[in-house]
C-alpha cells in the first residue's frame, strides 16, 4: 500500500471504503496489495465491497477462503459465491490446505464440502501433492476421497497404508486395499498387497496384513510373525496361527529355548502362556542379549512372577532397558529392596558415578518408597550431574509434606529441608518446618 492507505492513517480507510464503494460495473479502483488489506479490514463492510473488486485475482483466493468463515454473514455469502466461481481442480488442489484447516473453524464446512466436490473428478495424477502432504488432516481427506472414488488401485492403497506415519490413514487404506482384493478374489492382487502390508514399519499395517493372511490362505507365513516386535502384531499372529490348528505357546516354548531366542518371543511367551513358563524366563535374565534380558524381566513382571533377591542385581545392568524394565517390576515391592543399598547409587564418587540408568532407576524405587526416604533421596541428586535427574529431585522435595506414620520433629527432615532451602521461600520454608514439627 502507498501512503493513501496506510493503515496507520485513520482516514487512509475511509477513502478507501469511498474507493470500494463503487459501482459494480467501474473499474477497479485498488490494486491486489489494497485489496488484500481490504479483505483484513476490521470493518465487516469494506471487506464485502473488497471482494466484490477481487474476483478474477486468483491471488487473493486464499483471504477469499478465509472469509468464507467470515462472522458477518454479507461478507460470507459474498466470498462463498466467489470461491465457487473461482474454483476448479487445479486450484482447489492448491487450496485444499488452507480449507481444511479453517474448516476446523465454526461456519467452515462450506469451503471442505466444496472443494471436495471439486476435487472428486480430478485424477490421480492432479491429486498426487495432497497425498504426501505434510498436514496429516489433507492426507486423511485425499486418501477418504480416493477410497471413495477408487482412484488407487489395492496395490497403491496398500503401499499407502505401509508409508503414511498416520493412524488414520494406515487403517482406511489398508482396510480399503484388503476389501478391493477380498471382493475380487484373486490371489495375484493378494500378493500385490500382502508384500507391501506385511513389510511395513508401522504395526498397525502389519497387523492388518498378518490377519489378512487367513483369507489370503496364506496362514502359515503368520508363524513368522509370532515373535514381531510389536505386540498388536504378535497378538494377530496368535490368532492366525490359531485358526490354522497351530499352538503358538508351544512355537513360543520352542523358540526360547534356542540358543538364539528373539525378543519377541520370549515377550510373547508371557503374553500367552502361564506361570509355568515362568523358569524359562529366569533362566533368559541372564542371556547375552541386552534385548533378550529386558523382554525376560517384562515377561516375568507381565506373569506377576517378581523375586526381588533375584532381581536386584539386574538394577546394575549395563543395558538401560534391562534396568528399565527391572525397576519396573520391583515398584510394587519397592518396600522390600534395601534403601541402604539404593541410596549407595545415589551418592557420591562424581566423577566416579553409577551410569545415569542405574541412578535413575535407584531414585525411582527410593522415591516409590515415600516418607523420609523419598526426601532423603530427593535432597540427594539435587547435586547430581545430570540436569533433568537434579529437576526430578526438586520437584519431588517442593512437593514433599509430612506423610501419615511418620513422627513429627525428626531432625533429620530440619537438616534434608535446609539442604534445600534455595527451592522456597522463606514463608514456605518455615510452613513446612511448621508441618513437620520443628521450629522455622
Amino acid at each position: 500500500m502507498d501512503e493513501k492507505t496506510d493503515g496507520r492513517d485513520p482516514l487512509a480507510w475511509l477513502r478507501l471504503d469511498e474507493m470500494l464503494r463503487c459501482e459494480p460495473y467501474a473499474p477497479a479502483w485498488l490494486a491486489e496489495p489494497e485489496l488484500a488489506v481490504a479483505l483484513c479490514h476490521r470493518d465487516g463492510r469494506i471487506r464485502e465491497a473488497a471482494l466484490q473488486q477481487a474476483v478474477g485475482c486468483s491471488e487473493l483466493l486464499p483471504l477469499v477462503v478465509v472469509r468464507c468463515a467470515d462472522w458477518v454473514e454479507q461478507v460470507r455469502k459474498r466470498a462463498r459465491e466467489l470461491l465457487r466461481a473461482s474454483l476448479d481442480v487445479e486450484t482447489g488442489v492448491a487450496l485444499a490446505p488452507l480449507i481444511l484447516l479453517f474448516g476446523r473453524r465454526g461456519r467452515g464446512a462450506f469451503a471442505i464440502e466444496l472443494v471436495g466436490g471439486v476435487l472428486r473428478p480430478a485424477s490421480r495424477e492432479q491429486l498426487a501433492p495432497l497425498f504426501v502432504h505434510p498436514d496429516r488432516a489433507v492426507r486423511r481427506f485425499v486418501h477418504r476421497l480416493a477410497v471413495e472414488e477408487g482412484l488407487l488401485s489395492p496395490g497403491e492403497l496398500a503401499r499407502a497404508a505401509a508409508r503414511d506415519a498416520d493412524a488414520v490413514v494406515q487403517n482406511l487404506c489398508a482396510e480399503a486395499a484388503l476389501a478391493a482384493v477380498a471382493k475380487g478374489g484373486e490371489s495375484e492382487e493378494y500378493e500385490r498387497v500382502l508384500g507391501p502390508l506385511l513389510g511395513a514399519r508401522n504395526p498397525r499395517a502389519r497387523a492388518t496384513g498378518v490377519t489378512a493372511l487367513r483369507a489370503a490362505g496364506r496362514a502359515e507365513l503368520a508363524e513368522g510373525f509370532l515373535a514381531d516386535r510389536s505386540g498388536v502384531v504378535r497378538a494377530c499372529a496368535r490368532y492366525v496361527v490359531r485358526q490354522g490348528g497351530g499352538d503358538p505357546l508351544a512355537l513360543y516354548r520352542a523358540r526360547c529355548l534356542a540358543a538364539e531366542p528373539a525378543p519377541g518371543a520370549v515377550i510373547g511367551l508371557a503374553e500367552c502362556g502361564g506361570r509355568g513358563d515362568a523358569e524359562v524366563l529366569w533362566g533368559l535374565v541372564g542371556h547375552p542379549a541386552a534385548a533378550v534380558r529386558a523382554r525376560a524381566l517384562g515377561g516375568l513382571r507381565l506373569l506377576d512372577v517378581v523375586d526381588v533377591r533375584r532381581m536386584l542385581p539386574l538394577l546394575d545392568d549395563p543395558a538401560p532397558g534391562v534396568v528399565r524394565e527391572a525397576t519396573l517390576a520391583l515398584l510394587p515391592s519397592a518396600g522390600l529392596v534395601p534403601d541402604g543399598w539404593l541410596m549407595d547409587r545415589l551418592g557420591g564418587g562424581w566423577p566416579r558415578a553409577w551410569p545415569r540408568h542405574v541412578r535413575v532407576g535407584a531414585f525411582r524405587l527410593l522415591d516409590a518408597r515415600g516418607g523420609i526416604v523419598r526426601l532423603r533421596a530427593a535432597v540427594t541428586v539435587l547435586d547430581d550431574p545430570d540436569e533433568r535427574l537434579r529437576a526430578w529431585g526438586a520437584r519431588v522435595v517442593q512437593r514433599w509434606h509430612l506423610e501419615e506414620g511418620m513422627t513429627p520433629g525428626d531432625p533429620e527432615v530440619g537438616e534434608l529441608l535446609g539442604r534445600a532451602r534455595h527451592l522456597f521461600s522463606e514463608y514456605v520454608l518455615s510452613r513446612r518446618l511448621w508441618e513437620a514439627g520443628l521450629p522455622g
